[in-house]
């Protein structure tokens, strides 16, 4: 219409309708170098359709929705009895059950299944990271309940079911269950071993009550958690069931849900034990032994997580300026623009290169490879504690790629950003991981020689990666005073084995970028400072979301 103001122009369209999988280059090729080639077909066709599903409109629409209306904590019913329940936003209860029968709860029950669902949780965690915490808890509680052939072999299979059970009842009347964990309390953080929290031993062998507080309790609404408690023989794990076996609620008081940066559409609360019955699970006094497991599947989730965050932030940024007309061209097209999404395209290949081996060195590790139980040791935290780290200035680069747009709800990167911190912080912040990666230096020299296998399969295929490489072995040979100086090793084993899969694995252009701008030190500290006489147009169109 003539004199219209409102025509519309120069917008880039939705990113939408496409298949989030095959879209993902980096993703696809991890899946296709850590499945058997008898696994592939079939993996590939179904994260496909999980692909498909998490670029519809509708599935986007569902984590708008959960995101927008976040959970609310419900004490009492109308009558005035106790029910401490949480009530989630429908769109909620959509994305989750979709979680669940899409396997992202069934990594222990195939050949491959780490991988598989690695791959999965990183295109889920693009659509709503949210639903990723009980998704992640109920995955990770498997390894910690097989300290307990008894437990386990009552709850693993609801654990890997497909099915998503909201009702909460007995375990034994559900064909699928969801876990939460509750170890951090007010006064120790971090510090599990100053937990207050008492379990007195009951009559029946193995049943305690339990008295305490905790300060975080993750995924609240789940059917039960593992939690650690003082019995008599000090820091022992239990499993705290929401209902019992006779139908009635368990002593589960719900004082309040956290009001978080980000992660809105998931709960997290403050919960009280209060003559609360509970099943031990493992030997008194072998509480960190035994949730161990658990951690270090939580702590591949984070880095695994934050690769989707990363991705779908790039993706985002790439989607806008392959679309966008500026200075008399696509925004894509500009050396300086093409720089920066180059720079933020490498970040993300390395992250879920990382995370995908990682998951493969689970499946081998499940299959009895010891050198590969002793690679994850090390190389868990460190990714954990650098991957995690990245995802906030990538996030935050990338919504700054859409200008103005960025800064706006509907655009969907204020939630993306919002987002971005919080598995740095979850299961053992930054100088947690750190310490982490010191003890496994220092107490268990496989873990160590996994490493140097590891990156020393690359050695001689680039300068920069070798010299970074020599560096690295110079710093481990003194490990005095290491404490002080945790987070530049922890960071240097990430980058080093970020940088030896680069090599081996990515396009050269990705592997020349990274080793330039993270080893050799030809970046600065912003992303954009990429040396121009790289090849970054072909960085960038790997980075596309499209088919």
């Amino acid at each position: 219409m003539a004199g219209s103001t409102h025509t519309v122009t120069n917008q880039a369209p939705p990113l939408v309708g496409h298949d989030v999988f095959t879209a993902d280059r980096a993703l696809t090729a991890a899946v296709e170098r850590h499945l058997a080639p008898e696994l592939r077909e079939e993996a590939v066709a179904e994260l496909s359709g999980l692909g498909r599903s998490c670029g519809s409109v509708q599935t986007q629409e569902w984590g708008a929705q959960a995101n927008e209306n976040p959970p609310a904590l419900r004490t009492h019913d109308r009558y005035g009895h106790r029910v401490d329940e949480v009530d989630f936003h429908p769109a909620w209860h959509r994305l989750l059950g979709k979680g669940v029968s899409a396997g992202l709860t069934a990594a222990w029950t195939r050949p491959g299944g780490h991988v598989l669902r690695a791959a999965g949780f990183v295109m889920w965690t693009q659509v709503e990271a949210g639903n990723g915490c009980p998704l992640s808890m109920t995955h990770a509680a498997v390894p910690a309940l097989r300290a307990d052939p008894e437990l386990a072999a009552e709850w693993e299979p609801r654990l890997t079911s497909r099915v998503y059970d909201r009702e909460l009842r007995p375990a034994h009347q559900k064909a699928g269950a969801l876990f939460g964990m509750g170890m951090t309390e007010k006064q120790g953080g971090s510090d599990v071993r100053a937990n207050t929290t008492a379990a007195r031993p009951l009559a029946e062998d193995g049943t305690y009550e339990l008295t305490g507080h905790k300060w975080f309790c993750s995924a609240p609404m789940s059917d039960g958690f593992l939690v650690l408690a003082q019995a008599p023989d000090g820091l022992t794990c239990f499993l705290v069931p929401r209902v019992l076996a006779d139908g009635t609620r368990n002593v589960f008081l719900i004082q309040r849900l956290k009001d978080k940066l980000g992660n809105r559409s998931n709960a997290s609360a403050e919960v009280e034990f209060a003559g609360t019955w509970a099943r031990r699970v493992g030997e008194e006094g072998r509480g960190v032994r035994t949730v161990i497991g658990m951690v270090a599947a939580t702590r591949l989730d984070c880095v695994l997580g934050s690769a989707g965050l990363m991705r779908q932030a790039v993706a985002q940024a790439v989607h806008h300026c392959a679309y966008r007309e500026a200075f008399g061209g696509k925004l894509v097209d500009r050396p300086l623009m093409r720089n920066v999404l180059a720079d933020l395209a490498i970040e993300s290949e390395a992250a879920t290169t990382l995370g995908l081996r990682l998951a493969a060195a689970y499946d081998a590790a499940e299959g009895g490879d010891e050198r590969e139980r002793a690679l994850l040791r090390l190389a868990v935290p460190a990714a954990k504690y650098w991957v995690t780290k990245r995802c906030a200035p990538v996030a935050v680069e990338a919504a700054e790629c859409l200008g103005g747009n960025g800064y706006v709800e509907e655009s969907g990167m204020p939630r993306l950003v919002r987002e971005s911190p919080l598995n740095s912080i979850w299961e053992g912040a930054g100088n947690v991981q750190a310490l982490d990666v010191l003890r496994a230096l220092g107490r268990e020299p496989a873990a160590l020689d996994a490493y140097l296998t590891e990156v020393g399969a690359a050695r001689g295929a680039d300068h920069r990666l070798d010299a970074a490489i020599r560096g690295l072995l110079t710093e481990l040979a003194d490990l005095g005073a290491a404490e002080g100086r945790a987070r530049r090793l922890a960071e240097r084993l990430a980058l080093v084995l970020q940088g030896a899969l680069l090599v081996r694995y990515a396009p050269p252009e990705v592997a020349d970028a990274f080793c330039a701008a993270r080893l050799g030190g030809d970046g600065g500290a912003a992303f954009g400072t990429l040396p121009p006489t790289l090849d970054l147009a072909s960085v960038v169109e790997r980075a596309r979301p499209v088919a």
